[in-house]
């Protein structure tokens, strides 16, 4: 499954309404995929929720460490890639991170999304948090 900014939220944050699912998920799941993109808007995200700086980035961090998750750097084809797709998806209300999540899982062969983004289903995939 490919981790989205929406799911981290869940997983992290105990008050979130679908946090053990995200637990749940995340700790079955044979395949965890992020990518760059998710985790700098995950900060974004949390630091405009209030959740304290300093445990967020440690979240950051471990995860970018963590062997059982999966890295993906964006580099400029990625990137030429998920803007391509915005384009051709203008009667859509994606984000940049959302397209690069889609091509990257596209890519990948993957079907479902940690996430509770309606636009993973739009987009044909699984949104396992929706």
């Amino acid at each position: 499954m490919l981790i989205d900014t929406s799911g981290l939220l869940c997983y992290l944050h105990k008050d979130e309404s679908k946090h053990t699912d995200a637990v749940t998920l995340f700790d079955a799941s044979p395949v965890r995929l992020i990518h760059n993109y998710v985790l700098a808007e995950f900060a974004a995200l949390a630091a405009a929720r209030r959740l304290p700086r300093q445990s967020t980035l440690a979240f950051v961090a471990d995860l970018m460490d963590n062997a059982a998750v999966q890295m993906v750097w964006v580099d400029e084809a990625v990137h030429g890639a998920a803007v391509g797709l915005l384009r051709r998806r203008l009667d859509k209300t994606y984000s940049l991170c959302d397209a690069v999540s889609f091509v990257a899982m596209a890519d990948r062969g993957i079907t479902e999304g940690l996430t509770t983004d309606r636009h993973f289903t739009q987009e044909g995939f699984a949104a396992l948090l929706g």
